[in-house]
């Protein structure tokens, strides 16, 4: 969740730094740091509770100069948001300087051991155990003789830092600095993401490769168990286990414009305007009208392997659960293979039986989802084939899943999703008719599919001129504190993610259902001051739908209904009404979702909330 940056070169360490963070706020945070050496080795912090602003203006006030520095934005897992908790942090007398994403879950018996053996500690984290841990096997000179020997100016950093990182349990993305060694980074990765960037006489690093843009061209994703020795000439990979490496050296694809507001006055309402393009970029080149089906080109099965497909697993978590739920409504519906949409949290430690000809996907914005990483690790460990539905290239679960489909949506900031939401449905609907083709759809269904396909761009962006009509309705209704969002069949995913954007970032609590099962207990919470937001398309359910309008209308609850263009009779039930453009059912929840999606930002605003960064939530869930 925490976000890490860190440079050593030829300029002043703090420019990088401080821009870096910025870059990764959305990663959600609640301190912020600094440590920069100067030439003779000195380290200098800076850190402090709130925003990047704040540390912004207290370096302002007191700079701190040298050309080697590390940042980090801190997520509270282990101790409250405080200064002293905040990172960076140091182990004995400044001897290691360090930043620290992840979990350690055996620190309180590496801090038990530490403090007998007379380490003082000044904060209440998980990661100052690693800084202690790393000083002692340097102080100890717990290092083997080939480091002791070796030529290499920094093996007996390396190899202390092994020692180190062997006596942890739990995850990290790791930079270090020391005293002793001036001109030297160590970045240390286990399931928390890690990504170097390569420049001329400077390296860059970075938890993702956002802060990178304009920086670097070309960058190295690290992977478990690497450590990279950072210089301002050099970077240098070596494994845990078995020792150097050839790292790879890729072009970063992220440009600096993509991770600007863009005359915006919120990453969200940008990523939202930003859908139409977005949904573009998850079909292009993956519909071919010769054959009236989707194609893809990572999947790395065969046409029989995936005709051997007898069931389906989607696991995600939060927004790509609702996604891989209308994804499980399409497959089922065009491809008639059996789905499971499965919580990635209760998947990794649950054994349910799964039959061969099982396939696992796995759906995550960043790629790097613990929850979700673990169980694609667990399904890879019991033969499954495992495939990834991601947004960022060389994320962890898109390297170790067995292939899989980027969204290509572009960088996402926003700490609550939209664009990636809606590629992430997009996806899925490709993925539905693909397999709908092996099996039983005909070329005409298909046409008919694709052809609605190819119109959502143009309809999502014509849902897109509600957001007027959704700043009055936010207006009317933004005092209110509890929602109820309802939909059926296709729109009851639609239902639970128009109830989750509220609550992201308005803090309203909000509740979705399927509409028909309110009178099975929701119906209880209406009253005169909780809306209910009804999904009402066209369609098989639409009589349902209204009946389940007249429930709530009966009870003396006000309504707020998403409809389809031209339609009158909801109007006459409704207290208010947002009109979408008509499309194909099936690509209903795309467009109906616009609106929701307004409205919660809308809301947002009008109570003064962080719409970016909403408190206690995190872009990027690496830890349980």
């Amino acid at each position: 969740m925490c976000g890490i940056v860190g440079y050593v070169g030829h300029r002043e360490a703090s420019g990088f730094l401080l821009e870096g963070l910025r870059r990764l706020e959305y990663r959600g945070y609640d301190s912020a740091g600094v440590a920069i050496a100067d030439q003779a080795g000195h380290v200098s912090i800076c850190k402090t509770t709130g925003r990047i602003e704040r540390l912004a203006s207290a370096l302002a006030g007191s700079p701190l100069h040298g050309s080697i520095g590390i940042g980090h934005t801190r997520w509270a897992t282990h101790g409250a948001a405080t200064e002293g908790n905040a990172h960076p942090h140091v182990g004995g007398e400044h001897v290691v300087t360090i930043c620290h994403n992840g979990v350690i879950e055996n620190y309180q018996q590496l801090k038990s051991r530490l403090e007998s053996e007379g380490y003082v500690f000044q904060s209440a984290t998980d990661t100052e155990v690693i800084a202690h841990l790393v000083t002692e096997c340097l102080e100890k000179e717990c290092v083997d003789e080939e480091g002791k020997d070796s030529q290499e100016p920094y093996a007996s950093l390396v190899t202390a830092v092994k020692a180190a990182l062997s006596q942890l349990r739990g995850t990290y993305g790791l930079v270090l600095m020391f005293r002793d060694y001036p001109g030297v980074i160590l970045a240390a990765r286990l399931g928390s993401p890690l990504v170097l960037g390569i420049g001329d006489d400077e390296h860059f690093i970075a938890s993702d490769a956002s802060p990178l843009a304009g920086y670097a061209d070309k960058i190295v994703y690290l992977s478990d168990h690497q450590i990279a020795v950072v210089t301002a000439d050099s970077v240098q990979v070596t494994h845990r286990d078995h020792g150097d490496v050839r790292h790879s050296v890729e072009s970063l694809q992220v440009k600096t414009p993509a991770v600007d507001l863009g005359g915006y006055s919120h990453y969200m309402l940008k990523e939202i305007y930003e859908q139409p393009e977005s949904l573009k970029n998850a079909m292009r080149g993956r519909l071919t009208e010769d054959d009236a089906t989707a194609m893809f080109g990572g999947l790395n099965l065969t046409p029989q392997q995936l005709g051997g497909v007898k069931r389906i697993i989607l696991t995600a978590c939060g927004t790509s659960w609702h996604a891989a739920l209308l994804g499980e409504y399409l497959i089922e519906e065009f491809a008639r293979i059996p789905v499971e949409v499965e919580y990635a949290s209760e998947l990794r430690y649950r054994n349910p039986p799964v039959d061969p000809g099982t396939l696992v996907f796995a759906i995550s914005q960043s790629g790097e989802t613990a929850d979700t990483l673990g169980a694609i690790r667990e399904m890879k460990r019991k033969g499954h084939r495992t495939l990834a539905i991601c947004n960022v290239v060389g994320s962890s679960i898109a390297q170790e899943a067995d292939g899989g489909v980027y969204l290509h949506a572009g960088p996402e900031i926003g700490v609550a999703s939209t664009k990636a939401y809606t590629s992430q449905c997009m996806v899925l609907a490709l993925l539905a008719l693909y397999f709908g083709r092996m099996r039983h759809l005909s070329v005409d269904a298909g046409m008919r599919i694709i052809n609605a396909f190819h119109a959502l761009p143009s309809k999502v962006r014509a849902a897109l001129q509600t957001e007027e009509e959704c700043k009055r309705i936010a207006a009317k209704y933004c005092h209110a504190n509890n929602f109820l969002y309802l939909g059926r069949q296709y729109n009851f995913p639609t239902a639970l993610e128009g109830a989750l954007k509220l609550k992201e970032i308005s803090y309203i609590h909000a509740e979705g259902y399927p509409a028909a099962e309110m009178k099975h207990g929701p119906i209880a919470l209406v009253d005169e001051s909780t809306p209910s937001v009804f999904i009402v398309p066209q369609g098989f359910v639409y009589d349902k739908v209204m009946s389940n309008i007249e429930e709530v209308k009966a009870r003396g609850g006000p309504v707020i209904a998403v409809v389809e263009h031209g339609d009158t009779r909801v109007a006459e039930l409704a207290d208010d009404v947002i009109s979408v453009p008509s499309v194909e059912e099936f690509v209903q929840p795309i467009v109906s979702t616009i609106p929701l999606q307004l409205l919660s930002y809308h809301i947002a605003l009008m109570r003064g909330c962080d719409v970016d960064k909403p408190r206690n939530l995190a872009k990027s869930v690496t830890v349980e």
